[in-house]
């Protein structure tokens, strides 16, 4: 067998095994905030923005389809962590809004980072060239597909 095509050669399964990898150190400190991570991402986005969001917006933040996000979005609105509305400009467009509990939640999130990056194991300084290299090839890539 080629050199090339040896699993441990693959760029790929190594950005899939980490991953999943990072994922499950995730969800211990999200399950204590009821948050699963794709609900966590979505915290993030809406926490960032400090306004409503439209529902499209947070799609493209998230590259996610609307299938996707809005089972996801009904989940978050049944817990009480945001609201949906529609536009009163446009039918079409809902806006998600976060709630008071939905808010409050970033306090007790803000101890995640820090300690996901104590996981790592990796300087601030390797984590910064990380995210770096991570973003060209990420960059890179996108720009294959047009």
């Amino acid at each position: 067998m080629s050199d090339n095509l040896k699993l441990e050669k693959q760029l790929c399964f190594r950005l899939y095994s980490l991953n999943k990898t990072i994922t499950k150190l995730y969800n211990p400190l999200l399950k204590a905030l009821g948050l699963t991570y794709p609900q966590y991402l979505v915290m993030l986005v809406m926490w960032q923005a400090k306004q409503s969001v439209p529902i499209k917006t947070l799609c493209q933040q998230l590259e996610l389809d609307t299938g996707t996000l809005s089972p996801l979005l009904k989940r978050m609105e049944q817990a009480n962590l945001l609201v949906r509305t529609r536009s009163e400009q446009d039918e079409r467009s809902v806006h998600i809004n976060l709630t008071k509990q939905g808010r409050q939640l970033k306090q007790q999130a803000a101890q995640i980072p820090e300690t996901m990056f104590s996981l790592t194991g990796l300087s601030i300084e390797e984590v910064v060239n990380l995210q770096q290299t991570l973003d060209k090839v990420l960059n890179n890539t996108k720009a294959q597909l047009g």
